[in-house]
């Protein structure tokens, strides 16, 4: 890597200078002492633009920056001089059909290169600089193609949360109707209820086992969580790009409510309840399998399959300009370049997709990025969420509520998630993922654990099913900003392009594989821990998954998505031993000992402040 120090010459003959200095972190290397001098020279580069630029250093691409080990991250265009860039975006223009948008590319490299200085590029028109200024002023304001495509996959999370609230209703019934309870008389007489707990659990946990249709139900809900937030991640900008994708939670939440109004709604139609709530699932997904086909296609992966020119088609109605569409177009295709070319020096395939699976374990960065979403994932289920999700109505049925109540506390549970939910949509993107996590777990823990001493209460005392409630509410209230959005926003992001797919498949497949553990283990659980004892186990897991995500889980708010290999470039070792030494110090100073005007310690510098995708500084 290199880079330079750049000064743009201005018609009337006066300089603006923009220097960057990069230091990024790595073990085996020490900051270089040799200074550039600036040439008293300026060149006009290529097709009219003026530029002034000096001759690109060696410099290594990690660096310790004094005592402290932190990483500062570097664009792979910051060490491109000016001219040279002008005639690679070109080039690249003219190559793959886009020569009518060639202007517009010469810029947008300009400006991905210097996103917090478009105002001293030369070239640029007054509309150009509104258009930048907008989206740094108004990030909110995209075409409705972006948002169509969220809504689409918004629609697809609603039925994903729809489905498993319709299993949650039909518990009440199906044991039932299968002659499989366990709880009541006839079970004890039989001496069945541990072995019958054991098979509602397993039904609960895989409801393929039960009708063989609902195979292709498993497969599609394991899609649908794969792709869909990678999707999300991929089409929306950097700077709200945690807020969209966190949309997958927010309908899964709503998806959640949706489904328990219908349990609600054909409760009273009894013997086939159990069926039309398993089957109303269906509702959502008539409307996202007409709509899908009018989505924009991920440009990130028409990119990887060489096809640029619908690439751009594809910016063009997600970001709605041309300028804004080649900027982030060349950006990403520049950081794609960089991927292969250290991918072809470290002779990796990445065509082979069982040799990517292995590299999700032997690359450090991927490493890194499978561990920490390992981590939140499993963490989603830890938590206890899901216990709510499956079994809030057999809970509150134990906790003495008729069947009816005991669905319409659910209900409440389901409207609880999303309305608190929908905070997440400004914070996950300004306080982060890592914080709202961090605030959040402590919180489940003593919710859950005082829900489970509420049972100690009388049944016959009033303050019984309503202290379960309302503490089992107080815990979707913290659930529903923090791991709830959390988990999938940010497996969809930590891996690079290239192992994307089988990484968010990682994530998904861990997430899974532990939801099926915890319904299949509940019912039992419930049989000889008792709800308080079971309570109280969950929330212990929640302060290991407090301490293992402040170990091991970097910060992602607010960077492209290339941006992050360099971030997962740094060892867990350091990451860790960072977060003991130095931010955990500063949490007990800025919150226990109250000392004010305390910054956090930073782990992570970035060259340019902000995010090079969408052409500005956060």
């Amino acid at each position: 890597m290199s880079t330079s120090r750049k000064s743009y010459v201005s018609s009337d003959g006066s300089s603006s200078s923009s220097s960057r200095t990069p230091l990024l972190a790595a073990d085996a290397l020490a900051e270089s002492d040799d200074r550039d001098k600036i040439p008293d020279g300026g060149q006009v580069g290529s097709r009219g633009f003026e530029v002034r630029h000096e001759e690109p250093r060696s410099q290594s691409k990690l660096m310790h920056r004094g005592a402290s080990a932190t990483a500062d991250i570097k664009s792979p265009l910051a060490s491109v001089p000016d001219e040279q860039l002008l005639e690679d975006a070109s080039q690249f223009a003219i190559q793959h059909d886009l020569v009518d948008e060639v202007e517009y590319f010469k810029k947008g490299a300009l400006i991905a290169k210097n996103p917090n200085d478009y105002n001293d590029i030369p070239g640029l028109t007054e509309v150009d600089k509104i258009v930048l200024r907008n989206e740094t002023e108004h990030r909110w304001k995209h075409p409705r193609a972006l948002y169509f495509t969220i809504l689409m996959n918004s629609i697809s999370a609603a039925v994903q949360g729809w489905d498993q609230t319709g299993s949650n209703g039909a518990n009440l019934s199906f044991p039932q109707a299968f002659g499989i309870s366990d709880k009541g008389v006839e079970c004890l007489k039989a001496g069945t209820c541990e072995r019958n707990s054991w098979i509602i659990g397993a039904i609960n946990s895989a409801p393929y086992m039960a009708i063989c249709l609902l195979i292709l139900l498993g497969i599609g809900m394991g899609l649908n969580e794969v792709t869909v937030p990678v999707f999300s991640a991929e089409n929306a900008p950097a700077s709200i790009r945690g807020a969209l994708v966190m949309s997958w939670q927010l309908f899964v939440a709503f998806g959640i409510m949706l489904g328990f109004s219908a349990n609600l709604a054909v409760v009273g139609t009894g013997d086939i309840a159990w069926r039309l709530q398993l089957g109303s699932a269906m509702i959502p997904a008539i409307p996202l399998v007409i709509g899908i086909f009018f989505t924009p296609e991920s440009p990130r992966w028409l990119l990887k399959k060489g096809r640029y020119a619908q690439a751009h088609s594809s910016l063009l109605r997600l970001r709605g300009d041309r300028l804004l569409a080649a900027r982030d177009l060349y950006y990403i295709y520049s950081q794609l370049e960089e991927e292969k070319r250290l991918v072809a020096e470290k002779g990796f395939d990445k065509g082979n997709f069982f040799k990517r699976c292995v590299e999700l374990f032997t690359i450090p960065r991927n490493r890194r990025a499978t561990q920490a979403s390992g981590i939140v994932m499993a963490a989603q289920q830890f938590c206890g969420i899901n216990i709510m999700s499956f079994y809030s109505s057999t809970i509150f049925e134990e906790a003495g509520a008729s069947s009816k109540i005991a669905l319409l506390a659910s209900w409440g549970f389901g409207l609880a998630m999303f309305i608190f939910a929908i905070p997440a949509l400004w914070t996950i993107d300004t306080w982060g993922r890592r914080t709202l996590l961090l605030a959040t777990f402590p919180n489940m823990c003593w919710t859950l654990l005082a829900a489970g001493m509420a049972f100690n209460i009388p049944k016959d005392n009033p303050a019984h099913i309503g202290l379960i409630a309302s503490f089992t509410y107080i815990f979707a209230a913290f659930y529903g900003p923090g791991e709830g959005p959390c988990a999938f926003v940010y497996s969809a992001e930590v891996f690079p392009l290239s192992h994307r797919e089988v990484g968010m498949s990682w994530g998904v497949a861990t997430n899974n594989f532990w939801a099926v553990i915890v319904a299949l283990t509940w019912p039992p659980m419930v049989q000889s821990l008792k709800p308080q004892g079971s309570f109280a186990l969950f929330a212990a897991f929640n302060i290991v998954c407090f301490v293992a995500i402040f170990l091991f889980m970097p910060e992602t708010k607010q960077r492209s998505l290339e941006e992050l290999d360099d971030v997962f470039s740094v060892s867990t070792r350091r990451h860790a031993s960072y977060q003991l030494k130095e931010v955990l110090p500063w949490w007990f100073d800025r919150y226990i000992l109250r000392k004010k005007g305390l910054h956090e310690p930073q782990l992570y510098h970035f060259e340019i402040p902000g995010n090079m995708e969408n052409g500005r500084g956060q």
